[in-house]
């Protein structure tokens, strides 16, 4: 046999063992990966008109100990239908089926006399417990089909963050808001798979995975379903107790930008949405809508002043209580005169003059691109749709009257999830992290990848950030509710913030109306976590003082007992 025929032999017989691995792979995939799926849409072509069953990717969340549980999921049931040509008694059919689930009477009997009408839907999602008793009726006309559906075992638990489906723009059913929407090209699958040509579906999967294409598979997630209930409660009471417009917070590792618990009031039950009035509460305020965020901006502006030169901790100044620029008059909370007084005593006090006079030293130039280096004016690259664009135009100004506002911060106008970004630079040495929701996704097919973040910039020295923490320890130890929160065997770095809210009719700020911020880090030499919360329009309480310190406490230390934190003085 000559070297060509070996050849030809070799090259047909590697062709059939490739045929034959590939006939294998596929009667692995529809058999075993997907098997449950075809038998199901087997057993619903025989009744129901529309076919293919819905199917979609799982979301997860991860506890503590690394248990994976269901936040989005698919679940299964019935629906119940009707075939009216069967139908011999319909009044006494609709009585002994409305018995196990309420139905519309006048809909029923309507549905009923369209005689050649050969399917008509009752109800949907319906359990197999009610199934079961539907079906032993044994009802002419009355059908039970297999139907599967979009399911959320924690009903409202963290429904900003998971979004929810709906029908797109092309009419098809697909992730609307939150992750859903955000990883549609992980979590949609195909309906068509069961018409699709054999060798087409081959190498157009191929062609997909060669084109770098999204992988079908299931999406976990790092909120922490225990932190997520710990911070909605917190925040249901304060909404409650002040009668907020609406409030929100955020838990987060400074350190790697992994969101624990991200939530906002008012928000929505997934399972449930016949009652919601207004579709803008399914956007999630803490990354589609920007705030001046009022004196959390401080810390921030005092890193910048250190970290340029500018100032230290021990730096003086005079603080008259007020002062005029560019014809506007500047004003401590109070309008009180401090004298001579350090750095130290504009954290603690939240002074404004004491931010005009760091600003005044470091330049409105050098002031703007540090905070635009802090990520002011961009976006933070965040696994959520929508995220919003800020109002930094007042940082481009040439009168120093908008740089010192910016400063404290009103005047600009950033996302919550941008100013716990800047924030957790101050906190973990100096490095902007990606904050994400995200952690990893499982392949249907086998197999998974973790998301990688990678580090991002840094924007302050590290001794920097240490100078300013020791500051804002030293806020929440001696000056926040006058040190009454102190806790004596764990180091807490915060800081509060009252913003006057915009007036958008008349271009000013209303004179009674709020915005509360608050943020604090923990352990402060050595951040576990970050959490911010923020309160707006609260009746009968004008300073966040007042309504964010004990929800931020009470979160820290359900936080440290959880995670059981070691002491760290």
């Amino acid at each position: 046999m000559n070297s060509n025929s070996v050849l030809r032999i070799r090259i047909i017989t590697g062709f059939l063992c490739f045929f034959a691995l590939v006939i294998i792979g596929k009667l692995y995939f529809v058999q075993i990966v997907q098997g449950d799926v075809y038998a199901d849409k087997a057993d619903r072509q025989y009744i129901a008109p529309q076919g293919d069953l819905f199917d979609r990717g799982s979301i997860y969340f991860t506890t503590q100990s690394g248990e994976e549980v269901e936040a989005a999921t698919m679940k299964e049931g019935f629906t119940l239908a009707m075939i009216p040509k069967h139908m011999t008694d319909a009044l006494a059919a609709y009585d002994a089926v409305n018995k196990i689930v309420e139905l519309d009477k006048e809909s029923f009997l309507v549905r009923a006399s369209k005689r050649d009408d050969p399917y008509e839907e009752l109800k949907k999602k319906i359990d197999k417990e009610t199934a079961n008793q539907i079906e032993a009726l044994n009802i002419p006309g009355i059908q039970l089909v297999k139907d599967r559906w979009r399911a959320y075992p924690g009903d409202e638990l963290a429904s900003h963050a998971l979004g929810l489906i709906g029908f797109n723009k092309e009419n098809i059913v697909a992730g609307r808001y939150g992750l859903e929407r955000f990883y549609e090209g992980n979590l949609s699958r195909s309906t068509s798979t069961t018409y699709r040509n054999f060798f087409a579906e081959i190498f157009s999967g191929i062609e997909r995975v060669i084109g770098g294409e999204p992988h079908q598979g299931d999406i976990v997630t790092t909120i922490e379903p225990d932190v997520e209930h710990a911070l909605e409660e917190q925040l249901k009471a304060v909404k409650k107790q002040w009668n907020s417009e609406s409030v929100g917070g955020i838990v987060m590792n400074p350190k790697t930008g992994e969101i624990y618990a991200m939530a906002s009031l008012p928000n929505f039950n997934p399972n449930s949405l016949k009652d919601i009035a207004d579709p803008k509460v399914f956007s999630n305020p803490l990354v589609e809508y920007v705030y001046e965020l009022g004196s959390i901006m401080k810390p921030i502006t005092m890193s910048i002043g250190i970290d340029s030169g500018a100032v230290t901790p021990s730096t003086h100044y005079d603080d008259k209580g007020t002062m005029v620029l560019n014809n506007k008059r500047i004003s401590n909370f109070d309008g009180k005169a401090r004298g001579w007084v350090d750095m130290q005593e504009v954290l603690s006090q939240s002074l404004n003059t004491g931010i005009a006079y760091i600003v005044s030293k470091i330049g409105n130039d050098t002031q703007t691109e540090y905070m635009l280096n802090f990520g002011f004016g961009e976006l933070t690259g965040i696994d959520l749709p929508n995220e919003s664009n800020h109002i930094v135009e007042n940082l481009k100004s040439k009168r120093d009257v908008e740089h010192v506002t910016a400063g404290y911060g009103q005047g600009v106008a950033v996302t919550p999830i941008a100013m716990v970004r800047a924030l957790s630079a101050v906190a973990n040495g100096g490095t902007l992290v990606t904050p994400h929701l995200g952690k990893k996704v499982d392949y249907d097919v086998g197999g998974s990848k973790t998301f990688d973040y990678p580090a991002g910039r840094r924007v302050l020295k590290k001794t920097t950030t240490e100078d300013v923490t020791r500051m804002l320890v030293k806020v929440v130890d001696t000056a926040l509710l006058k040190g009454k929160v102190k806790m004596d065997h764990y180091s807490i770095a915060a800081k509060t913030g009252t913003a006057q809210m915009a007036d958008k009719a008349s271009g000013g700020y209303y004179t009674d109306r709020y915005l509360h911020s608050f943020f604090g880090y923990f352990p402060a030499y050595d951040p576990k976590f970050i959490v911010f919360l923020f309160n707006v329009h609260p009746k009968g309480a004008e300073y966040a003082s007042e309504t964010l310190t004990m929800p931020f406490i009470d979160l820290t230390k359900f936080l440290i007992t959880y995670y059981q934190i070691p002491p760290d003085r």
